[in-house]
């Protein structure tokens, strides 16, 4: 048999070998470790589980405990926040190289937030205990952990500032313009979302979604194409924010 031939240790060896270069690679572009060095980035990556997730798998709900601390190897997540009623608001939209799930790790409280994979991801887990010695032992790691929390309070005040003093229109194209992403050919292309997601970013009702989408596509703003949405004019959607 094929399989017989193979050096099992050795090959699994080099198949260990491949990740760990892989996760190290994907450590050193984390703003959270960007200024370790690499005997810290290995002894971390040293500590990473990675594990697999399907297109709309629940990573963990709030009021869960929090016992990891997640890195994005590839794939997209949503944070967001869902009341009894079904209404849904997303914080952020995380993708490669995001880290997320450290607020409890911190505090020790549950997870104040839902976590939910938008596409087929693999995301790398860092035990609370190993994430806490870590911090304690690398005083600038917890200072870059400090401007990644600060981050997270300002997104936050930004959510509750738009939702408190902007309109439907206005919040969908500060939302729209935040998640798009420049594609090959050069255009403003949002990651394909949704009408349900993309209601939750802008804090309204997928029907006052729809009728606002196509306002801004009758007026040539967009052009909405397989849950992806084109930004055509972006300083007309600019002007709809002031």
């Amino acid at each position: 048999m094929i399989c017989s031939a193979i050096d099992t240790p050795r090959y699994a060896d080099l198949w260990w070998a491949a990740l760990a270069v892989t996760d190290l690679d994907l450590l050193a572009r984390v703003p959270l470790f960007a200024d370790m060095q690499p005997d810290d980035l290995r002894h971390l990556a040293d500590q990473l589980r990675s594990r697999p997730y399907r297109k709309g798998e629940m990573i963990f709900m709030a009021g869960d405990p929090g016992t990891s601390l997640y890195i994005i190897e590839h794939g997209r997540v949503k944070l967001s926040l869902n009341s009894a009623e079904g209404r849904e608001v997303i914080l952020d939209l995380l993708t490669s190289g995001d880290v997320f799930g450290e607020l409890a790790l911190l505090d020790g409280k549950p997870r104040s937030a839902d976590a939910v994979t938008l596409e087929a991801s693999r995301l790398l887990l860092l035990a609370r205990d190993e994430f806490v010695r870590f911090l304690e032992e690398r005083p600038r790691t917890a200072l870059a952990l400090l401007c990644t929390l600060s981050l997270r309070l300002r997104r936050d005040a930004a959510l509750v500032q738009d939702a408190a003093f902007l309109d439907v229109p206005a919040r969908l194209a500060r939302v729209l313009l935040r998640v798009a992403e420049p594609d090959a050919d050069g255009s403003l292309r949002t990651p394909p979302l949704t009408q349900t997601d993309l209601a939750g970013l802008a804090g309204t009702t997928r029907e006052s979604l729809n009728q606002w989408l196509r306002f801004f596509e009758r007026g040539g703003l967009i052009k909405s194409v397989r849950k992806r949405v084109t930004i055509l004019s972006p300083d007309e959607l600019r002007r709809r924010i002031n």
